[in-house]
């Protein structure tokens, strides 16, 4: 299981993929990092360093964003990326930093977090990727923004959007919000990326899908709850699937699997964060 995160049996996915894989950027958001102090931070601060992982040894990448008009305690973001080298900078570019800069006062701070290439955020063989998100990325980013604890949402692009449902259910009274934007979703196993699993009892144990029909929204406490994807996604039917399981509204836009798409989204993601963290605690 290795290759690109759109590859799967279905018919419809291998168009989409011949075109994602002349870009593999575009697959974590796309766009240059954007550099403390350069215009394009829009007055935020743009902080870089590293988490040494003890569950899934290794020292790993992190950018804190700190929106400048943000209050003094700020809710935060965890904001996961998908599939590809870019990792945790693959989101930090001027559209989102102008998404965040047009909330204002009600701005979060958002880590961003390594998360290799594939590691879809979860436990697996390489290591616990989802207890290092929960149990080292997110309070290094408390301590560094000095961030509110309590008031923490958590979402994704792509395998980012796959890894925001899988470790929130894991964690029911955690997250205030849960975001999947082109979230990785398949309905079988046997349809999976090469890669995104390390086996079919892998799967099984993260099928966000079938725990989503078994137990509901229930699986992920009050959190308030965020799907989307381009019309044209391979992934829309298992974000459907999804959405139709937890009984909330998926939002299309016309659009792909691809960095386009996500920027020009940047602005709803972050809107609908600010409500849910506002309203949490």
């Amino acid at each position: 299981m290795g290759g690109d995160e759109t590859a799967g049996r279905s018919p419809g996915a291998f168009a989409a993929v011949a075109v994602a894989a002349a870009a593999i950027w575009l697959l974590s958001g796309g766009g240059d990092p954007v550099r403390t102090g350069s215009p394009a931070a829009h007055g935020a601060s743009v902080v870089r360093y590293g988490v040494r992982s003890r569950f899934v040894h290794q020292r790993l990448p992190q950018v804190l964003i700190a929106p400048r008009a943000a209050a003094s305690h700020p809710p935060l973001l965890v904001f996961l990326h998908g599939r590809g080298t870019n990792g945790s900078e693959s989101n930090v570019n001027g559209a989102f930093l102008a998404a965040l800069a047009a909330l204002g006062d009600r701005a979060p701070a958002v880590v961003f977090p390594d998360g290799s290439e594939a590691s879809y955020w979860h436990r697996r063989r390489s290591g616990d990727w989802a207890r290092y998100v929960v149990g080292e990325v997110i309070p290094a980013a408390v301590r560094r923004a000095h961030a509110d604890p309590r008031r923490v949402a958590i979402g994704g692009i792509s395998m980012g959007g796959f890894g925001a449902f899988d470790i929130a259910r894991l964690h029911p009274g955690r997250f205030c919000a849960v975001g999947g934007h082109s979230a990785a979703l398949w309905l079988r196993g046997g349809d999976t990326a090469p890669g995104a699993f390390d086996d079919a009892a892998d799967f099984a144990r993260n099928d966000v899908i079938g725990i989503a029909r078994a137990r509901g929204r229930a699986a992920w406490g009050r959190a308030a709850l965020w799907l989307d994807g381009g019309a044209a996604d391979p992934f829309r039917p298992g974000g459907e699937a999804l959405a139709h399981a937890l009984r909330i509204p998926i939002h299309h836009w016309p659009g792909g699997h691809d960095g386009s798409y996500w920027q020009a989204h940047y602005a709803a993601y972050l809107r609908f964060y600010a409500r849910a963290l506002r309203r949490c605690g």
